[in-house]
């Protein structure tokens, strides 16, 4: 598949500049994204420009005041004319300007040009720059290209905006937003698959959004999970894309991500076009598909491990913190800090106070350890004190 960007017009256009006769007098477009093409190319020709009606009725586009040319074109002075097409493929729209002009019976010399052709469709032009055979999509137009038909698209960052950080709460926020968001575009032909890691309880609120701006479509597919946290866990966003544009005849995904566009490439082995990164992810071979899906899945795995490892820890770490604050707001526990005030306070640091504190260390062993690690500690304690006896002399 093949995708060209304004950049790359804008660049291509640079490049046909040198091939064009020198002498021209006037640029023609041909409507619609003909004239975006014809625009540039007027600019950096600093040529009077208008469309082919204008042409046919023998008036141009008013010009800017940088223009070296007087805003009333002089017809009666023209001589050499290029009609400029953004792309030809079967040369129908390019046979009607045409006919268009030689009915209008006009004494000028017409150059006909093409920025993007087909290897079959050269012979329809004086002038192109370069070949580019279908299936192609062009960045200005790809999002009313009858094509959308046969396509899934991508939701949130390609129909409609994003939502912020807090917006995005899976609550009162994110219902707002859905009401409320702006559309990024509002496509002017039915698109075959809307596919969106939406949740399904949102589907009401999201189909009133796309009828609300006008937005036809064939297939509405969201994420049926209970919650925004359920999906994060899984992380099977581009999975499921990609399991809905396997299953689809969908010949083309329309995505918002460049690391979803690619994952989905990889999973289904179709083209994937992402708009924000302008670039097309393709994979053909299904062994590496398998790989990603199987990596994939093993990292979800163990994630959902760790997650539940990680809830049974907070949970131990819960309990025990509770244990020990019953432990400490408890009666022995208020009696053995009373002992050790009166303790500190009737006995003084070197005298025998020490066989208190080793007393009230055995009273906390057997309130927080229990009596069985009680009598193991006093059992070491006196087999210590007989082995120091043994030594000594």
């Amino acid at each position: 598949m093949n995708y060209r960007t304004i950049e790359d017009l804008n660049k291509d256009i640079k490049a046909l500049v040198p091939k064009l006769p020198a002498d021209l007098d006037l640029i023609v477009g041909v409507p619609r994204s003909g004239l975006l093409a014809a625009s540039l190319l007027t600019l950096y020709l600093n040529l009077p420009f208008t469309d082919v009606d204008g042409l046919c009725e023998r008036r141009v586009l008013e010009a800017g005041l940088y223009r070296q040319f007087s805003n009333v074109f002089d017809f009666s002075q023209c001589k050499k004319v290029l009609v400029v097409d953004d792309s030809i493929h079967s040369g129908a729209t390019m046979e009607k300007a045409k006919s268009a002009i030689q009915h209008a019976n006009l004494p000028y010399k017409i150059y006909y040009t093409a920025v993007y052709v087909t290897s079959t469709s050269q012979e329809f032009v004086d002038f192109w720059c370069e070949v580019v055979d279908q299936p192609r999509y062009f960045e200005w137009n790809v999002m009313h290209h009858p094509n959308l038909k046969r396509s899934c698209v991508d939701l949130d960052g390609i129909i409609c905006r994003d939502p912020t950080e807090s917006e995005n709460d899976d609550g009162d926020n994110y219902r707002s937003f859905l009401v409320s968001a702006e559309p990024l575009i509002r496509p002017s032909v039915e698109i075959g698959w809307i596919v969106t890691c939406r949740l399904e309880k949102y589907r009401h609120l999201t189909e009133e959004w796309l009828k609300k701006h006008g937005i036809r479509y064939t297939n509405l597919v969201m994420m049926d999970l209970p919650d925004k946290k359920t999906r994060l866990a899984l992380g099977k966003h581009a999975l499921f894309k990609a399991e809905v544009y396997e299953s689809s005849h969908a010949i083309l995904f329309i995505e918002s991500s460049p690391v979803q566009a690619q994952e989905i490439a990889a999973i289904s082995g179709k083209d994937v076009l992402c708009l924000d990164a302008s670039l097309i992810a393709a994979n053909r071979d299904p062994k590496m598909a398998a790989l990603i899906v199987e990596l994939r899945n093993s990292l979800s795995t163990n994630i959902q491990r760790f997650e539940l490892q990680i809830q049974q820890r907070d949970y131990q770490i819960r309990r025990l913190d509770s244990q020990m604050q019953q432990i400490q707001h408890s009666i022995p526990m208020h009696l053995v800090n009373r002992y050790q005030r009166v303790v500190e306070r009737l006995l003084r640091s070197g005298t025998r106070r020490r066989y208190y504190e080793l007393g009230l260390t055995g009273i906390r062993v057997i309130l927080n350890e229990g009596w069985r690690s009680f009598l193991r500690k006093v059992k070491a304690h006196l087999q210590g004190r007989r082995d120091k006896a043994s030594k000594q002399p």
